[in-house]
C-alpha cells in the first residue's frame, strides 16, 4: 500500500530515441531515458545542455523595443541625466534594482533608487513615486519587474515629461501602458524566442544589449550572480536561458561571490558548495523578508554595499528575517485552524483575517497547498480593500480562472500559478463563493491529488557503479553535471523497489525520519532519509523491505561526504 496519496507515474519517453541517443553519448539506458524526458534528443543538444556557456544567450535585441530602450538609456548616460531605477519589493524586483544599479554605477550614471512600501503603496508602479520623481528631477525611470498593467503611473509620467522605460515579464493586457518603451517577451507582436524570463533577467537583457551596442568590457560576475537569485526566488522554468542564467550565476557565486553575498553564506557557516537550493531557501527569504515586513530599500541598500555597510546591513536584515518566520509559523496555524472549520468537499481554500500581515501571505498560501492541495487564496486587510496572494496546483492554470472574476478585483496580476490580488471587503462572500465555482468548472479530480514523476526505477547496484578515487560512483557524477535543477529541469526521482530495511527506522530532529537500506545482496548499503513524516513511523514498524521513491543527494556531516536517498514516498510491501 501507498502511505502517502500520492499518484506514482512514471515518465514516458520515446524508446527509440533514448536508445539512439544512449548510443551517441556512449551513456546508460537511464541517464539516456532522463535526458529525453528533458527534450535532450541529439549530441548537440546534450552538448548545450551539459557545457552551457554565455555564447547560448540570445540576442537581446530581438526583444521588441530594445533598441530605443538602449538609445534612450545611452542619451540619459551620455546626457548625466538623471535615472531612477525602479523595482518591486520581492526577491526579483530587489535583485533587479541592485544589478541596474551597479551596471549604471560603472557607467558613471547619475543613478538613484526607489521602491514602493507593501503596505503604503501596494505592488507596481505607484502613483507617489510619480510625486517623488518630479521632486527629485527625475529624467528616465526604469521599471523592473513591474509596469506591465500600470496604466495610471504611465500616464502620469508622460504629464511630466518623464520618460519611462518597463523591464517586466508578467502577462500583458490586450492594451499596453504608454510608456516610452516595453521590454516584455511576453508582448504579443515581441519575436524574442524565449518567453520564460523573470524580471531581473529582462534587466539583464537590457544590459547586454547596451554593451554589446557601445562594445564595452565589463565584468558581467555580479549581473549573474542577481539573475540567478532571481531567477530561483520566482520559480521560474530552468530550462533555455534561464538554465544558462542559474549556472552562469551559481559559478560566479561559488568562485567569485560579492560581497553581500559571501559574506551571508560566512554567517550561515555554509561549508559544501552553493546551489539552487541555498539560493531559494537561505538568500530569497532573507532578502525578501525587508519587502515583507520592512521596506524592500534595505535589503537593496545592502547588496549594492561595500564590506562595513554589509555587515551592518546582514544585522538588520536578519533580526526581520527571524520576525518574518515567526509570522509565517503563527499565520500558517490560524489559517489552517480556519480550513479544518470548512468543508472538505470544496475545490479551493479560502482564508482571511484582519490581522494578518499582507508581507507573508503568499508564504502561507503555499504552506496551505501542502496540507489542502487545492487552489489556494490568502487575503488580509483592515480596511475596505483587502489584498492577498493565491497559488495553484501543479497543471491547473489559477490566472484563467482569476482572469474570467477580474470584475471583483481592484488591482490583480500574476500568472499561471501564483498571483496577487486586491478586491473590496464588502465582496469577500460573493467572491468565494464564485470562486469556487469557477475553480469547478475546470479543475479534474486528478489535479487534486499532488504526483511524483518518476523518471526511472533504479537498483542499488546500478547507482554504486563505476565509482572513482572519490568513492563517487559515475552515475552519480553524470548527475551533478545536469544541475541546476527546478521547473522544467527536475531534480530525476528514481523507484529503489524491494530495499531491505538494515535497522528500523530512528527519528531524527522532531519529526524527520532516518533509514538503513541495502539492496538484496547486501553488499550496497545507503542512508534515507524522509523528511515531516514522523506520523508513518507505526506503519513502517515491522516491515521489512519496502519500495521507495527518491531522489539522490549527498550529505554533508563534519568531513565525511555520503551519498543519501531524499525520500518522497513508500510504499509498503
Amino acid at each position: 500500500m501507498e502511505i502517502r496519496k500520492y499518484q506514482w507515474k512514471k515518465k514516458e519517453v520515446d524508446r527509440s530515441t533514448s536508445i539512439h541517443l544512449a548510443k551517441e553519448l556512449n551513456v546508460s539506458k537511464i541517464i539516456s531515458e532522463i535526458l529525453v524526458a528533458r527534450g535532450i534528443h541529439d549530441f548537440d543538444s546534450a552538448q548545450n545542455y551539459f557545457r552551457p556557456n554565455e555564447k547560448q544567450f540570445q540576442d537581446g535585441f530581438l526583444m521588441k523595443g530594445m533598441d530605443i530602450s538602449v538609445e534612450r538609456l545611452n542619451k540619459a548616460v551620455s546626457n548625466n541625466q538623471i535615472i531612477l531605477v525602479y523595482g518591486d519589493y520581492d526577491v526579483d524586483g530587489t535583485c533587479s534594482v541592485a544589478m541596474m544599479v551597479r551596471f549604471l554605477k560603472q557607467l558613471k550614471a547619475n543613478v538613484l533608487y526607489y521602491q514602493p512600501h507593501r503596505e503604503t503603496e501596494g505592488y507596481g508602479i505607484s502613483l507617489k513615486s510619480v510625486e517623488w520623481s518630479k521632486e527629485n528631477k527625475i529624467d528616465l525611470v526604469i521599471a523592473l519587474d513591474c509596469g506591465i498593467k500600470d496604466f495610471l503611473a504611465a500616464e502620469a509620467y508622460n504629464n511630466e515629461n518623464i520618460d519611462l522605460i518597463i523591464c517586466d515579464h508578467h502577462n500583458p493586457s490586450e492594451t499596453l501602458p504608454n510608456a516610452f518603451s516595453i521590454l516584455n517577451p511576453k508582448q504579443n507582436d515581441c519575436s524574442y524566442p524565449f518567453k520564460e524570463l523573470c524580471g531581473c533577467a529582462v534587466g539583464l537583457k537590457l544590459i547586454q544589449s547596451y554593451v554589446k551596442k557601445f562594445d564595452l568590457q565589463l565584468d558581467f560576475s555580479s549581473y549573474y550572480q542577481f539573475a540567478a537569485v532571481a531567477s530561483a526566488a520566482d520559480v521560474v522554468p530552468l530550462i533555455n536561458e534561464n538554465r544558462l542564467i542559474t549556472y552562469l550565476g551559481l559559478l560566479e557565486i561559488n568562485k567569485n561571490p560579492i560581497e553581500p553575498f559571501a559574506l551571508l553564506f560566512s554567517k550561515l557557516n555554509k561549508l559544501n558548495e552553493i546551489n539552487l537550493g541555498d539560493l531559494i531557501f537561505k538568500i530569497a527569504p532573507r532578502i525578501n523578508a525587508a519587502g515583507r515586513l520592512d521596506t524592500a530599500l534595505l535589503a537593496t541598500k545592502y547588496l549594492i554595499s561595500d564590506f562595513q555597510e554589509s555587515v551592518q546591513g546582514l544585522n538588520k536584515i536578519e533580526n526581520i528575517n527571524e520576525e518574518r518566520r515567526k509570522l509565517d509559523d503563527l499565520t500558517t496555524q490560524q489559517a489552517l485552524k480556519d480550513l479544518e472549520e470548512q468543508s472538505k468537499n470544496r475545490f479551493t481554500n479560502l482564508v482571511f483575517s484582519q490581522s494578518w500581515h499582507k508581507g507573508v501571505v503568499g508564504i502561507v498560501a503555499s504552506r496551505i497547498i501542502e496540507t489542502y492541495y487545492k487552489p489556494t487564496i490568502v487575503l488580509c486587510g483592515h480596511g475596505d480593500i483587502i489584498t492577498g496572494s493565491a497559488r495553484s496546483v501543479k497543471g491547473f492554470d489559477l490566472y484563467s480562472v482569476l482572469e474570467n472574476l477580474k470584475h471583483y478585483f481592484v488591482r490583480f496580476g500574476g500568472h499561471k500559478y501564483a498571483a496577487g490580488l486586491s478586491l473590496k471587503k464588502e465582496n469577500l462572500a460573493s467572491f468565494k463563493e464564485d470562486f469556487e465555482n469557477e475553480v469547478g468548472k475546470h479543475i479534474q479530480d486528478q489535479d487534486l491529488i499532488p504526483e511524483i514523476n518518476i523518471d526511472s526505477e533504479l537498483s542499488l547496484n546500478q547507482l554504486f557503479e563505476g565509482i572513482n578515487n572519490q568513492s563517487t560512483p559515475k552515475f552519480y557524477r553524470i548527475l551533478k553535471q545536469m544541475e541546476p535543477f527546478g521547473i522544467g529541469n527536475p531534480k530525476p526521482v528514481f523507484l529503489f523497489k524491494g530495499l531491505n530495511l538494515e535497522s528500523p527506522a530512528r527519528i531524527v530532529g522532531e519529526k524527520h525520519l532516518k533509514f538503513i537500506f541495502s539492496d538484496y545482496s547486501k553488499e550496497n548499503k545507503i542512508d534515507g532519509i524522509w523528511f515531516s513524516s514522523l506520523s508513518f513511523l507505526k506503519i513502517l514498524k515491522d516491515q521489512e523491505t519496502i519500495d521507495v521513491v527518491g531522489t539522490i543527494d549527498e550529505n554533508y556531516f563534519r568531513v565525511n561526504r555520503t551519498m543519501q536517498i531524499i525520500i518522497k514516498d513508500i510504499r509498503v510491501n
